[in-house]
């Protein structure tokens, strides 16, 4: 058993203006599954690499073992190789018996080493690269956001994985997988970094009792203020008429005062103004306590949505279709119909055609998207005419350029985008930024954003979740509960589905 301590770590990207760490300590087991958690932006990723020794900054970082980083870094011109290959590359050292050990847990055949790595799915990529990160000895895994793109089965399959094993830093967005089988937290918060013993859920517990603590407190402060200021008020107040009072007086008005009551009245005006200051002093300590409060207080902003109501009751009514491309089939005798007012959630494994029936749906409403020629469907798919469509892709790489040439693109409302991305927790200085250097989850806020701001009869959403983190995913959940628009999603969160879906389609 050894620790991994941070004292005084102090990291900002350069050409910023704000630090990501400022003087922040944290210690740590290399025995504990550790989940880490934080809003996109908080530098979940940084001190990943900071551990790694990517970056250089400020104060120490000690720790008696080594690290080793999950995903790794696959180039481009090694996807045609086999992936066996790919993982002579990327880890020289390797020892195949133990990789095969590792595909065994994770149930995947042996052979998949000999297959092209492109070939691959995003599930069968995954477990392969955890095969490998898990067949090391003697280091202390850094696993960041593996559930990405998985379906339920290879995040229940996952997790399971997990338990078996000790020592690792897992980044997830996945209430159900941190609570699952991680048994320390260490949260980013807005001004400091929490370490804790339990899951997600018994540290939110705990957080939400510190932050109503901390609002009961604040309200306290407030009022004792407020009360502060008007005695101090009112103490100046008679502080002055008795200072005034002190020296000079008319013997015909005052006759009941002589030279020697101004002894008495000079100590009476020194009290005064000694109480007059010493509420000042009251006043300032607890203005000063009142600062400490709410800095790490999760408040979400409250979203709003603009959904249509569309004259028929019925949108979608799909009958024994079949979906290929090319030769090859990705489902078939397919039916769902989705009325006025359901969300429809559909899942299954990786690969089974989800996504394909929302680019059947698309392509019937006129939207063109990459790969949609190349679709062929049989069967009956029926569209209300004139349904207004709002679509989130899975994909954020088109994602380009400037935020303000993406607005004037998609012709948006530029200051009600800005507001729903500041809600969604998106620091201003963002707005600035060239989209390309922003995070995968800052990627899909703006097309969460963006899908928000257009009014629709329905909203398609694919994978919206992915990388987004778990404070904005309640925000999200909280309004689709309350606006309750007409919606068909493919998601894996297995907590937003059972919240916010009404009938659950599995393929």
């Amino acid at each position: 058993m050894a620790k991994i301590s941070a004292s005084g770590l102090t990291f900002c990207y350069d050409g910023s203006y704000d630090d990501i760490f400022y003087e922040a300590s944290f210690i740590m087991d290399t025995n504990w599954k550790l989940g880490l958690i934080g809003r996109n932006g908080k530098g979940k990723t940084t001190l990943l690499r900071l551990l790694m020794g990517q970056y250089s900054y400020r104060g120490s970082i000690s720790s008696s073992v080594l690290f080793d980083y999950f995903p790794f870094q696959i180039q481009k011109e090694d996807m045609e190789r086999d992936t066996i290959e790919v993982i002579e590359r990327i880890q020289p050292d390797y020892e195949l018996w133990r990789i095969c050990r590792e595909l065994e847990l994770l149930h995947v055949e042996a052979d998949i080493l000999y297959r092209p790595y492109q070939t691959l799915s995003h599930g069968e990529r995954t477990k392969v690269m955890l095969a490998v990160l898990f067949s090391r000895e003697n280091y202390f895994l850094l696993i960041d956001e593996p559930t990405n793109h998985l379906d339920m089965e290879t995040r229940e399959l996952l997790c399971a994985y997990l338990n078996r094993k000790k020592g690792f830093i897992l980044v997830s967005h996945d209430r159900w997988l941190l609570d699952s089988c991680i048994d320390h937290v260490l949260a980013l918060e807005r001004n400091q970094i929490e370490v804790e013993k339990g899951n997600f859920t018994s540290w939110w517990e705990n957080k939400q009792r510190r932050d109503q603590y901390e609002i009961s407190e604040n309200e306290k402060l407030k009022q004792e203020i407020k009360k502060m200021e008007e005695s101090a008020r009112k103490a100046s107040a008679w502080a002055e008429k008795a200072e005034n009072t002190k020296i000079g007086f008319n013997p015909l008005k005052e006759h009941d005062r002589f030279l020697d009551t101004r002894a008495y009245i000079g100590e009476k005006a020194r009290r005064m103004q000694q109480r007059r200051k010493n509420l000042e002093r009251r006043q300032q300590t607890a203005i000063r306590e009142k600062e400490q409060l709410l800095k790490n207080l999760e408040q979400p902003a409250q979203l709003r949505l603009t959904p249509l109501t569309h004259h028929k009751e019925t949108y979608i009514r799909i009958k024994d279709a079949s979906v290929s491309y090319g030769s090859h089939q990705v489902i078939r005798n397919f039916s769902m119909e989705l009325k006025r007012g359901e969300r429809i959630l559909l899942q299954g494994k990786n690969g089974c055609g989800k996504s394909s029936i929302l680019k059947m749906i698309l392509r019937d409403a006129g939207m063109r998207l990459p790969g949609e020629k190349d679709l062929c469907v049989q069967g009956q798919h029926e569209l209300a005419a004139g349904l207004e469509i709002s679509y989130i892709n899975q994909d954020t790489s088109f994602l380009r350029g400037s935020l303000d040439a993406y607005i004037e693109r998609e012709s948006l409302d530029g200051s009600l985008f800005r507001a729903i991305l500041r809600k969604l927790d998106f620091e201003r200085i963002q707005f600035e930024k060239p989209m390309e250097e922003y995070s995968e989850g800052q990627k899909k806020k703006v097309l969460i954003a963006s899908s928000l701001l257009k009014p629709a009869h329905l909203y398609i959403w694919d994978e919206p979740m992915n990388y987004i983190d778990i404070f904005s995913r309640m925000q999200i959940e909280e309004l689709i509960l309350e606006y309750e628009p007409t919606m068909l999603l493919v998601e894996h969160d297995r907590d937003f589905g059972n919240r916010c879906a009404t009938q659950v389609i599995t393929i």
